[in-house]
């Protein structure tokens, strides 16, 4: 195995912590070996600092230039699922709220454990700058990110219940796993038919996806859509195809009882292209 193979999945996974996109991760990772490729590695001391640094450069100018279409998006913007890494979806979420330079921090010293002085040469910042980056990012996460991570075996019970009763228009079936406080957050990016707000509240949540489930969609009737339990982002989650596509995922976050307390329904076509067809 050659030296950048040894390191391609770590160089995926700091990418697409950084932008919440498989597709543009992967882009970022070529890129990397690109300048891999054309670097005298003669000079390089330390390949993995070497690269975690090409591939941190290059993903946050990708992050700087989709903050304006992020910010103009239709609807809620939420990350790209994946098969391939093992971070929630729910903490991409929080992830996207910090300034780029934070949010590379953050990856690279709290979930990779980079040394502060690698991380400043990285980020092209000196290193009590990136210390000062790392306790505000820190805090910001603490304060938001998910408090609660069911074990695999309740989040794919849970999964199996809610996709059940939502398939069989069950409202009183997903009222018994929805938390009361429950959000539904739709990516359509103006491209699908989607709700453009978050719909909040245990009985619109549930009378939403029932309907949904009932009705055609992008000209696909509901016998002509398999809904499969897959593991997306390191859990049970739920992938949508029909007339030979993906049509949608969806994703949960649960609270600490067990219930669901946040849905995550991608179904823009341009996130999900990187995920395998049904």
């Amino acid at each position: 195995m050659s030296t950048f193979d040894q390191h391609r999945r770590l160089l995926f996974a700091v990418a697409y912590r950084i932008l919440g996109s498989a597709t543009d991760a992967e882009d970022a990772v070529q890129e990397a070996w690109l300048r891999w490729s054309a670097a005298d590695r003669s000079e390089v001391a330390d390949p993995k600092a070497y690269l975690a640094r090409i591939v941190t450069r290059q993903a946050l100018d990708q992050l700087r230039a989709a903050r304006h279409e992020r910010e103009t998006y239709i609807g809620p913007w939420l990350p790209e699922p994946t098969e391939k890494d093992d971070i929630s979806t729910a903490l991409l979420v929080v992830l996207e709220t910090l300034s780029p330079i934070e949010r590379a921090v953050f990856v690279l010293k709290d979930i990779f454990d980079f040394p502060y002085g690698e991380i400043a040469a990285a980020v092209d910042r000196s290193e009590q700058a990136v210390r000062q980056s790392a306790h505000r990012a820190r805090e910001h996460v603490r304060a938001r990110r998910p408090r609660f991570r069911a074990d695999q075996r309740h989040q794919r019970d849970v999964t199996d219940r809610f996709l059940a009763a939502a398939a069989g228009g069950d409202i009183n079936g997903l009222l018994q796993v929805l938390a009361p406080d429950v959000t539904l957050w739709t990516d359509g990016g103006g491209k699908v038919r989607q709700a453009r707000k978050p719909v909040s509240g245990a009985p619109r949540v549930a009378a939403w996806m029932a309907a949904v489930a009932g009705s055609p969609y992008e000209g696909i009737a509901p016998a002509d859509m398999r809904a499969e339990v897959v593991e997306l982002n390191g859990t049970a989650g739920v992938l949508f195809t029909g007339a030979g596509r993906v049509v949608a995922t969806l994703t949960f976050d649960l609270d600490e009882s067990g219930l669901i307390r946040a849905v995550y329904n991608v179904a823009n076509p341009g996130k999900l292209r990187a995920l395998r067809r049904g």
